[in-house]
């Protein structure tokens, strides 16, 4: 069932969504080379908390961290650690879920480390723009599959692929609500979009071949040819006039 959000539970997903922007602005500030993904963890825990919010990953169907850091080849789902180190010219994708008041606001950015190349710069570009061209669908009387089908002929057109593997969703008062959200498909399809819904719309874009491999701790994603992917999220509200975005950073 797709749930339509009331007005006073808008409000209370825009406050979390603004602390979940705030959080990723500020980690956006200290990406840098030598700073580990642990130290990451604990500043968007630090902003989190200060605002009124919980985590929205931690403990999730037994997820050990606060966000998803996600590192190179590293789709969605890295965990945090004190191990990992970045490096110059690496990219760091990190996702991040606020709880407020009961509700959810969620997004992810890829960040570059350093100076990093212009073939890798091309590939956060047309992922960031994918999610943007897909946001633009988000209207009522659309379809969902209208959403999927623009991120996938972007990507598509521009020599990159997407993840099959992992999709976006709604949100709202859970982390994962109807409807799913394929960054892939034909258009026309799916559930029409109505004023009042919330969606994570995500596109997760790979340099090489869409397939991906689970690591050993049963979390984190990768490609299976060892190529870069970047994801790019946003949770934004279906409205009357045009989509907007919750979660929007500075």
């Amino acid at each position: 069932m797709i749930i339509i959000k009331s007005r006073d539970e808008i409000k209370k997903m825009a406050k979390a969504s603004e602390i979940v922007a705030e959080a990723l602005t500020v980690i956006r500030s200290v990406v840098a080379p030598d700073v580990t993904t642990k130290e990451l963890e604990r500043i968007a825990e630090e902003v989190i908390r200060s605002r009124g919010g919980r985590p929205a990953f931690k403990g999730y169907r037994g997820y050990p961290a606060s966000i998803c850091t996600s590192v190179n080849s590293e789709i969605v789902h890295g965990i945090p650690s004190d191990e990992v180190l970045l490096h110059e010219g690496d990219i760091v994708s990190v996702d991040l879920g606020v709880i407020y008041k009961g509700y959810i606001g969620d997004a992810a950015v890829t960040l570059p480390v350093g100076r990093i190349s212009e073939e890798t710069g091309r590939l956060l570009d047309i992922t960031e723009q994918a999610l943007y061209e897909g946001i633009g669908k988000a209207v009522p009387g659309n379809r969902v599959s209208d959403i999927s089908n623009a991120i996938q002929r972007f990507v598509e057109s521009n020599g990159y692929s997407v993840v099959r593997a992992f999709v976006g969703h709604g949100v709202g008062r859970s982390l994962h609500e109807e409807p799913q959200i394929p960054n892939f498909g034909p258009p026309g399809k799916g559930p029409v979009l109505k004023e009042g819904m919330t969606l994570a719309i995500e596109p997760m874009v790979n340099e090489g071949s869409y397939r991906v491999t689970i690591l050993a701790d049963g979390w984190t994603a990768k490609t299976a040819d060892g190529k870069l992917s970047a994801h790019f999220e946003h949770t934004v509200l279906v409205t009357k006039d045009k989509p907007r975005i919750l979660t929007k950073w500075a």
